[in-house]
């Protein structure tokens, strides 16, 4: 199963720009900026990314943040994220970036705009992966930071040409998703799609209020959502696809155990689920590992690994030629393999 897992063509919904640095990558930042916090040994890192709570991800989270100082750090970090997903078959991504973070720390928003533009094309030119991006809301910074993520993203003097989707991360506790409307009321009239965090580390009415305040077409992670019978029907109904991250949920102590996972209750009442690896270097795992994982938690063979596959296809903002194309790679690969 993990060889299959290996080669099978994929798509990624949810994973964060910064959270998806390796741990060479952010040694190398930490050995740029010598006077961060962050180790700049790679192996002092796997210490450093064992968190206690939700809390203390988020602090360690931004300490990582704080070492994308200069546009060629954005770069950097930006062509080396394609060229892990590329390794793992991954053929389109929708990258959740934050660009408040980095402007607020002194990088011009051109020079920013410049750097995830050149590193996506050359990528796709030298990879052949497809990235695309959601800016977020990083839901801690309140307000302001919802003000300027919207206007980074909907002004077109600066908004970059990969941008789809507009969300909200962050903690959501002590962060009401209704605050947060008339940002996305103004991000969907430019024409971006709307994936916010929901019941990640709340409860489903968290979900709610983001599918009826902040009109989502996905909701990212969702674990709380099994909770409610009438949610799943909604979500399950109207193809609203939970953007599942199980070792991210682990990590961040959302859910206890693997076994305790939620996404067979998802899988049960017909939701739409896809398999994400969320900040998979700071979790110790990536995304073949997520769906080994899920292959475990749901008993699926090659098949029902493929059509997990093809399920982020569907639930992605990709045109429909990309989407028939990599439907079609999945089906060619999964029928070479099994005749095997």
């Amino acid at each position: 199963m993990h060889a299959f897992i290996a080669g099978l063509p994929k798509a990624e919904l949810h994973v964060h720009h910064v959270g998806s640095a390796s741990p060479r990558i952010v040694a190398e930042l930490a050995a740029r900026h010598p006077d961060s916090t962050v180790p700049t040994d790679p192996e002092a890192l796997a210490d450093y990314f064992t968190f206690t709570d939700f809390a203390h991800f988020i602090d360690v989270y931004l300490s990582v943040v704080d070492l994308i100082r200069t546009p060629e750090d954005v770069r950097l970090l930006t062509y080396e994220v394609a060229r892990d997903l590329a390794r793992q078959q991954v053929r389109y991504a929708e990258l959740t970036i934050t660009p408040y973070s980095s402007t607020r720390r002194g990088i011009d928003e051109r020079a920013f705009m410049d750097a995830i533009e050149d590193a996506r094309k050359a990528a796709e030119a030298e990879f052949g992966t497809v990235l695309r991006w959601c800016f977020d809301i990083p839901g801690e910074a309140g307000l302001e930071s919802a003000e300027v993520t919207a206007r980074l993203a909907t002004d077109d003097r600066v908004r970059p040409e990969g941008l789809i989707s507009f969300g909200l991360g962050g903690p959501e506790i002590g962060v009401p998703r209704p605050q947060f409307k008339p940002y996305f009321d103004r991000a969907i009239a430019a024409g971006l799609r709307s994936v916010p965090h929901a019941g990640e580390t709340t409860g489903p009415e968290t979900v709610w209020d983001a599918l009826t305040h902040l009109r989502a077409e996905r909701i990212g992670h969702g674990t709380s959502s099994a909770r409610d019978e009438k949610l799943l029907a909604h979500l399950a109904e109207h193809r609203i696809a939970l953007e599942v991250c199980p070792t991210s949920n682990i990590a961040t102590r959302a859910v206890r155990t693997l076994d305790d996972h939620p996404v067979k209750e998802f899988v049960r009442a017909g939701v739409l689920v896809t398999i994400n690896s969320d900040d998979p270097p700071m979790f110790g795992t990536d995304l073949n590992n997520e769906y080994a994982v899920a292959a475990r938690l749901l008993g699926l063979d090659e098949r029902g690994v493929a059509d997990l596959a093809k399920n982020a296809v569907e639930a992605s903002f990709l045109d429909a030629p990309g989407k028939a194309r990599i439907d079609a790679e999945i089906d060619t690969y999964t029928a070479a393999w099994l005749s095997a």
